[in-house]
């Protein structure tokens, strides 16, 4: 199977079978899994006695190898196998005087390179982007592209080229329809950099989830630490949704728009996101009737909603005429996005104080107080199931086990039974947080709007500020911080460590894009402009075709690969042709 290789262990000791287990190098503090029992071998025969078993390719191992008489350590072997590799650990005696053992891991079959078809991928897409470019610059050239135009469309050539040289008719027609100028202003105003950082985390999270080719980098990590991937997509889309709340609700006031119309459409768009995401997360509509006995809860577009709500109405109670035009008099106007905002840091404040108290001194039965761990196997399976601490028990307490996600990422490695749900309701309180930051950066561009220099300095600060927060509650350690980053958890740590990098790649698009106009946030931007109808398309049509197919080889990554990066180009695609006719889902 994929991510699986074949181990034949031949036990040459006579007296005594073997016990073979294994501690995987991802899982921390954990107890060794037993894997299979090795008959001792019969002397009489001299036959070995042997036993097969499949060991797991994605992280290192450690083979340990207990004997059946007094469970005595024989020996203990690190290595890291590789996908459809066929090994064999021969263990014999080196000496019968001193009963010496030795365990010899012997490779019959060398592995194949899995990550080949990532490399192919790479390639073919940065070839078609070549290409792309290349073909851009040419048809800047007047004859190649008058050619071009000529051979697509001859009756349009003279028009093309009148067009070209400012034909009197071609400017009366232009100017006889308003559209396309209404539209062309509305294009430069708006920032190609918010969307096309919106597309770009969009677009990642729809691979992640058509299985990103079933790599387990790819995947969600099992619990504290490593930021693979995905870990950082939903976050990101988080933070920018803050950022676009200050500039629309900004809009809106300024248009002339009152408190009390703006705060229905609030509400009226986190009903709408909650209701979608409930019919999204729960597939089995199509098969019948949902049941409420199995119904989730929690979810992606749940907790977008209701944070869309507190950070939404938040900026709007707080929100005072003059202060992003400057006519407001400051005490210190190097902090004049953040001082007249003090109440909403009040409350940020006081929700995260909320959050420690719950998360540290929540009593939660049959778990010590302020329990981070995964449960399971982890932590020498002293408190299987305390998965998630107070932030599973709460959800277990007030939305109930069979309403929450049943097969958390912690299940694979830790062996977690317990649900636990990543959206679940305490992590909404940093959610919030996050979106909030969003939000500061929204208003760092309106306050000193066109002032790029301003801008890219204080996205910069603010990247370093969240920097050395993160560092100082981690201790720059996976697993010994005060407060481990944690994406299940959605921990402070996993925060302020995630809007560090949120400002720093919004301020290398905005640069790219907006400053210098190095680049048109094509193709990114396109989903970015349709992001709600690109996340719950790729949901609900899944498992039809063109996005999922019968595979040939469904323990291929190539194949895993090609039809998940195939369906993540076709929404690129989709969301393209509808920002070409003008088409966009708004909630």
């Amino acid at each position: 199977r994929m991510d699986q290789a074949p181990l034949l262990v031949r036990n040459e000791l006579p007296a005594q079978g073997l016990r073979l287990a294994a501690l995987s190098g991802a899982c921390y503090q954990c107890l060794y899994e037993f894997l299979v029992f090795v008959p001792p071998s019969n002397g009489s025969l001299r036959k070995p006695g042997t036993a097969a078993v499949m060991v797991d390719t994605q992280h290192p191992l450690t083979l340990l190898l207990n004997g059946s008489v007094g469970d005595r350590e024989l020996c203990k072997i690190q290595y890291h196998f590789g996908e459809f590799g066929n090994y064999s650990l021969v263990v014999k005696v080196l000496s019968t005087s001193t009963k010496t053992v030795s365990c010899d891991l012997v490779i019959n079959e060398g592995p194949i390179n899995s990550y080949l078809p990532i490399l192919f991928a790479f390639l073919v897409y940065m070839g078609t982007l070549a290409i792309l470019i290349v073909g851009r610059l040419f048809m800047k050239i007047d004859p190649v592209r008058n050619w071009v135009y000529k051979k697509l469309n001859p009756r349009e050539t003279d028009r093309l080229i009148n067009s070209e040289l400012g034909s009197p008719n071609t400017t009366d027609s232009v100017s006889s329809d308003p559209t396309p100028r209404l539209w062309s202003t509305a294009s430069r105003q708006r920032l190609r950099s918010l969307d096309t950082f919106r597309g770009l985390s969009l677009i990642i999270m729809v691979f992640v989830n058509y299985g990103g080719g079933k790599y387990w980098f790819f995947k969600h990590e099992s619990w504290n630490g490593e930021l693979h991937f995905p870990s950082a997509l939903f976050s990101r889309f988080v933070f920018i949704m803050g950022t676009s709340i200050s500039l629309s609700l900004s809009s809106m006031l300024r248009w002339g728009s009152s408190k009390r119309k703006v705060l229905g459409k609030i509400l009226w768009r986190s009903f709408l996101l909650i209701l979608l995401g409930i019919i999204v997360v729960n597939p089995n509509y199509c098969l019948g009737p949902l049941s409420w006995d199995n119904l989730r809860i929690p979810g992606v577009l749940q907790r977008l909603g209701f944070t869309y709500l507190v950070v939404a109405a938040l900026e709007l109670l707080f929100t005072r005429a003059g202060t992003e035009s400057g006519t407001l008099e400051m005490p210190c106007p190097a902090l004049q996005d953040i001082l007249p905002y003090w109440p909403q840091w009040i409350f940020i404040l006081m929700l995260e104080v909320i959050w420690l108290c719950l998360t540290f001194l929540l009593p939660v039965p049959g778990c010590p107080r302020g329990y981070l761990g995964p449960g399971g196997i982890g932590d020498f399976g002293n408190y299987p199931n305390c998965t998630g601490g107070a932030a599973g028990y709460i959800d277990r307490l007030l939305l109930g086990e069979k309403h929450i996600y049943q097969h958390p990422s912690s299940s694979v490695i830790y062996q977690t039974t317990m649900p636990y749900d990543p959206e679940g309701i305490l992590g909404t309180i940093n959610t919030i947080f996050m979106a909030f930051l969003g939000l500061q950066a929204g208003k760092i561009i309106l306050f000193y709007k066109d002032q790029h220099k301003q801008i890219m300095s204080r996205f910069f600060i603010w990247s370093i500020v969240m920097g050395v927060i993160s560092a100082i509650l981690t201790k720059c350690s996976k697993e010994e911080g005060f407060i481990p980053i944690n994406k299940n958890l959605w921990s402070i740590s996993y925060v302020t460590t995630m809007s560090c990098f949120a400002f720093i790649l919004l301020l290398l698009i905005y640069y790219l894009v907006d400053v210098k106009r190095l680049w048109s946030g094509a193709p990114l931007f396109y989903p970015g402009m349709n992001s709600i109808l690109v996340y719950v398309g790729h949901e609900v049509f899944e498992n039809y075709f063109p996005f999922k197919w019968k595979m040939q080889d469904s323990q291929s990554h190539a194949e895993h690969l090609t039809q998940n990066l195939t369906a993540t180009t076709l929404w690129v695609i989709i969301s393209y042709l509808l920002y070409k006719r003008r088409i966009f889902w708004k909630i």
